[in-house]
C-alpha cells in the first residue's frame, strides 16, 4: 500500500458530516460543503526556543496566535472582505477618532471565562496611539490620538489579537483551537474547542499541529514524504518535483505549498501566507 494510499484509509475514518452553512454563505469551493475531521499538519520557518505567547513575531508563532488560538476584534475573509470577529459591530466620530466597538456576548476563553470589555481594554491599551476604555460590559471605546479611518483594518492584525487580563501571558484565547501541547520553537499541537461562536462556519479540523522546521528544503521534503499536509515556501524549487500539491499563489509567486487532499474556499486571501494566517480555521480535508 501506498503512503498516499495509507493516508487516504486513515482520514476516511474521520466524521464527514457536511457543514450546516450554505455554500454560497462559506464561499466554499467547488468541491461542495467543508468536511469535518482529521489532523492538519504545518511545517512553518520563523519559530524559535525563545518563542512565548506574548513573543515571537515569526511566522510559526503568527499562525499559532492569530489562526488557531486567539481572535482578533476583525478579520479580513478569505474573500478579502473585513469582517466583524469578536466585534459585532462598530460606530465612528465625524472626525474618525473616536470608535466605539460592540463586543459579541457569546464568547468565552479555553478556560471558561467569558469574554468582557475589560479584556480588549488590557490587549489593546498601549498597542494602539490613544486611550482605550470600557464603556459597558461589551463595550468598548477607543479614543485615538489622531484621525484613523481605517482603524477596523488595522485590528484585525495580529499584534491585536485579544488576550484574558486573568491570565495575560498563557495560550488561552477565544480561537476554535485551544492548546494540548507546545514546545517553544518545535511544535505546537491544539484541538477544535467544543462548542464555539463560529461552529457551521469554520473550524473543520478536530486537531492542528504546527512543526517548526527553518529549513525551506527539508520543510519540502517533509511535505513530499507526506509527513505535513501545508509548508511556507518562498522558492518554488524547494517543491519541484512533488506531485499531488498546489504552490500558492503560483510558481513566480510562491508563499505556501499544499497537499491536494486539502480543501480551500472559492476565493483565498494571499495578503499574508496560509490564507492571511488562517488555514487552521478555513481549510479542510477532500
Amino acid at each position: 500500500m501506498s503512503k498516499r494510499a495509507s493516508l487516504m484509509d486513515r482520514r476516511a475514518l474521520f466524521s464527514s458530516a457536511a457543514a450546516a452553512a450554505l455554500l454560497a454563505a462559506t464561499g466554499v469551493s467547488a468541491a461542495g460543503a467543508p468536511k469535518s475531521g482529521g489532523r492538519l499538519r504545518i511545517a512553518l520557518s520563523g519559530g524559535t526556543r525563545q518563542d512565548t505567547w506574548v513573543k515571537g513575531d515569526g511566522l510559526f508563532m503568527q499562525v499559532a496566535r492569530q489562526g488557531m488560538v486567539f481572535d482578533t476584534l476583525t478579520e479580513v475573509a478569505a474573500d478579502g472582505t473585513l469582517r466583524p470577529e469578536l466585534a459585532s459591530g462598530w460606530q465612528v466620530s465625524e472626525d474618525a477618532r473616536v470608535w466605539s466597538f460592540d463586543l459579541r456576548p457569546d464568547v468565552s476563553f479555553h478556560d471558561g471565562m467569558p469574554l468582557t470589555a475589560l479584556d480588549v481594554v488590557m490587549s489593546l491599551q498601549g498597542a494602539l496611539e490613544g486611550e482605550v476604555r470600557a464603556t459597558g460590559q461589551h463595550r468598548v471605546q477607543i479614543m485615538l490620538e489622531t484621525a484613523n479611518a481605517g482603524l477596523p483594518l488595522l485590528l484585525s492584525d495580529p499584534q491585536f489579537i485579544i488576550r484574558p487580563a486573568h491570565d495575560p501571558e498563557g495560550g488561552i484565547g477565544t480561537g476554535l483551537y485551544q492548546v494540548t501541547g507546545f514546545t517553544p520553537g518545535q511544535r505546537l499541537l491544539t484541538a477544535r474547542v467544543a462548542q464555539h461562536y463560529k461552529d457551521g462556519s469554520a473550524g473543520w479540523f478536530d486537531e492542528v499541529e504546527l512543526t517548526s522546521i527553518s529549513s525551506e528544503p527539508v520543510r519540502g521534503q517533509a511535505l513530499g514524504e507526506y509527513l505535513v499536509d501545508a509548508v511556507d515556501v518562498t522558492d518554488a524549487r524547494s517543491v519541484a518535483g512533488l506531485t499531488e500539491i498546489n504552490v500558492m499563489p503560483d510558481a513566480r509567486h510562491p508563499m505556501q505549498a499544499i497537499s491536494t487532499d486539502v480543501l480551500q474556499p472559492a476565493k483565498v486571501s494571499h495578503v499574508r501566507p496560509l490564507d492571511n494566517l488562517r488555514a487552521a480555521e478555513r481549510w479542510w480535508f477532500a
